[in-house]
């Protein structure tokens, strides 16, 4: 189970836990400070516990834990947000957990391709996702009866090599709150994707349209609904610390990640001043990483200041002053500062 001096509770049950601010600097995150998102009460698995995979395909079969890590592995790091990420920092808060700014990590995945599995089975040539069931299951206010988790991708991001079926996590056996015996991990989504307790795959050939695809984990703005997928483009300072202190002159430094491409531009500002000072780029660890930024500014003399990031991805996206607010909170990339005092040092 999960240490609770590595992680920030959000939820205690079902467990819905941060990563803490001050663990945050590393390019790793520590495997007991991964952040922790669970829908409902931990499903009783074990070790016997096989994944089925069917739908539509010409071949069908079930894959044990012993199965699985007897085919060629692969291991992925990645920087993994829960789209939920922010959503105190939104006006009005919505409805939801109340995810603060470190719903957020980077940890190192082992498992086995998806493809490899979806190759085995043979698709049907009108399957057009691949459909994610986790064993974990509850009861929704919105919904009759109990509400199994489940979400879906389409076919190329299902087929794509990084896509795996995890057994490890950081070198070791998944822990339960991460999703043991075996779960998803889909670089570059949200982590709702990366479904977790994973219990069947499913080949379907209409687009799915269950709870968690339509009615949770959506960007919900004016009626209009769209599933949330692909990460949006983020930054994050970790030093100086929000509402840490630091000299005039200060090194700022911090991460940077999109799940439409690589950071091209890391920008800063200084309070609502506005000319923006290009960070420094430093290399990420892996594709699915994020970037670390760092930049050496001279703040106001003022006892306080707000110091701004703003990065761009190779698509050309850029993160907003103010995002859309949409119902359920998702997706807050929103331009974040972090405040500090200024110390007399250099003043």
């Amino acid at each position: 189970m999960h240490d609770e001096a590595a992680l920030d509770v959000v939820r205690a049950d079902p467990l819905c836990a941060e990563t803490p601010a001050r663990l945050l600097t590393a390019p790793i995150t520590p495997a007991a400070s991964v952040y922790v998102r669970s829908n409902f009460a931990l499903p009783p698995l074990d070790a016997t516990h096989t994944v089925a995979i069917g739908g539509a395909v010409r071949s069908p079969f079930t894959m044990s834990l012993a199965e699985l890590a007897a085919l060629p592995q692969r291991h992925v790091t990645v920087t993994m947000e829960c789209a939920g990420n922010g959503r105190l920092g939104m006006d009005p808060v919505p409805t939801g957990e109340p995810w603060r700014y470190g719903a957020v990590s980077t940890t190192t995945w082992s498992g086995v391709s998806l493809r490899t599995l979806l190759e085995r089975a043979g698709l049907a040539p009108d399957a057009v996702e691949i459909l994610g069931h986790g064993a974990d299951a509850g009861p929704r206010d919105d919904a009759d009866g109990d509400v199994r988790f489940a979400r879906s991708l389409p076919i190329a991001d299902a087929m794509h090599p990084d896509t795996i079926v995890a057994t490890h996590m950081a070198g070791e056996r998944l822990s339960v709150d991460h999703g043991a015996p075996m779960r998803l991990i889909v670089p570059g989504w949200y982590g709702m994707a990366s479904v977790k307790w994973l219990a069947r795959l499913e080949a379907i050939t209409t687009p799915f349209t269950g709870y968690f695809q339509l009615q949770r984990y959506v960007y919900e703005v004016n009626g209009t609904v769209e599933p949330v997928r692909r990460t949006l483009v983020k930054s994050m300072i970790t030093s100086p610390i929000d509402g840490g202190s630091c000299a005039r002159a200060v090194t700022v430094q911090g991460w940077a990640w999109s799940g439409a491409g690589a950071i091209a531009r890391v920008e800063l500002a200084v309070n609502d001043a506005p000319v923006w000072i290009d960070a420094a780029l430093g290399t990420p660890v892996s594709a699915y990483a994020w970037t670390p930024f760092e930049a050496e500014l001279v703040l106001p003399d003022a006892a306080t200041a707000t110091i701004r990031s703003r990065a761009t991805d190779t698509a050309g996206n850029a993160q907003p002053e103010q995002i859309q607010w949409n119902r359920l909170g998702y997706g807050n990339n929103g331009i974040r500062g972090v405040v500090v005092a200024v110390t007399d040092e250099g003043r």
